[in-house]
């Protein structure tokens, strides 16, 4: 990849983000789901993951070209976690790699549950019970990506996305796009991505904009390497939501004899998220699972674990 491309690709992506609007952006946005965390990994790193290229198909979340450089012929992850309010945030994705290049497949679901259906009764402040309700939102992709070199990879992507809310709904289908580039300087890995980027939506007779999100992020093993007993790898990212202020992530990982991976993680510039830490089990000398289990603090509203399986074959 020539040097000159990737300086402008990286350019072309600050412009925008220093073209952000003036105006206070915060919540001006739907289908906000998309913005939690998907994954375990992801996470516990304080969501500084775009520039990793080992992530497998868990790394669509974040880089639809996470899975450019995939060696496995396939990769699979599960997610839960219990959100806020007893809400409940599913996810999975799957890879397959080809000699036509990689494609992969995202879902995720955000279940808010059962809930009170009331009227108004008599009074403005009287109301009656009728039965209950339902809300949901969830998200398919389709992803794919290909390493044009061995430094640089690519991916792009389209999702379908709808919220519900008793009788009503939204929908809309959105771009995300990516790249990683190995700058050839030790292990450093440059990752850029755009996410949920498309038309506005409708909500009954409100419009509203997508939650579009850049990423920009390096990450390099600070000591050792994949293929030793004992990594480090620091990682930082740069976000630019459309519904909200500039962000800074950075986060750290540890990994021990290829089997026990320490993360920790935290996310500046934000009002209630900060530290995040967790842990992964890997058993591939014995079966191709992994494990990773994340503890998000969120400040006044509390702590989110969250849980990921993965596999590779």
């Amino acid at each position: 990849m020539n040097r000159n491309t990737v300086i402008a690709l990286w350019m072309l992506l600050a412009a925008v983000t220093a073209g952000a609007q003036e105006f206070r952006s915060t919540a001006t946005a739907g289908f906000v789901f998309l913005e939690i965390p998907m994954t375990a990994r992801s996470a516990a790193l304080g969501e500084a993951t775009v520039a990793l290229a080992d992530a497998g198909s868990s790394g669509l979340f974040m880089n639809p070209a996470a899975i450019g450089f995939m060696t496995a012929s396939h990769s699979v992850s599960f997610s839960t976690a219990r959100w806020f309010a007893e809400i409940d945030h599913f996810g999975g994705s799957y890879a397959l790699t080809t000699e036509a290049g990689n494609f992969g497949i995202t879902t995720a679901i955000l279940d808010y549950g059962t809930m009170p259906l009331t009227v108004r009764t008599g009074g403005e402040r009287t109301f009656a019970s009728i039965g209950t309700f339902t809300a949901q939102a969830a998200a398919v992709g389709l992803t794919y990506s290909r390493a044009l070199t061995d430094r640089f990879s690519f991916g792009v992507g389209l999702k379908y996305v709808r919220e519900t809310i008793h009788e009503y709904s939204a929908s809309n289908i959105l771009f995300d796009g990516g790249i990683i580039y190995h700058t050839g300087f030790r292990s450093l890995r440059l990752g850029a991505s755009m996410m949920n980027f498309g038309t506005n939506a409708q909500y009954i007779n409100d419009p509203f904009k997508m939650p579009t999100l850049l990423r920009l992020g390096v990450a390099a093993e600070l000591l050792g390497g994949f293929d030793e007993d004992l990594r480090v790898t620091g990682l930082a990212e740069a976000l630019h939501p459309s519904d909200a202020p500039e962000r800074v992530n950075a986060g750290v990982e540890v990994g021990l004899y290829r089997m026990v991976t320490l993360r920790a993680g935290y996310k500046f510039f934000s009002d209630e998220e900060s530290f995040t830490a967790g842990v992964g089990l890997d058993a591939a000398r014995v079966m191709p699972l992994a494990l990773d289990v994340a503890v998000s603090r969120y400040g006044r509203l509390g702590d989110i674990v969250r849980l990921t399986i993965t596999g590779a074959l």
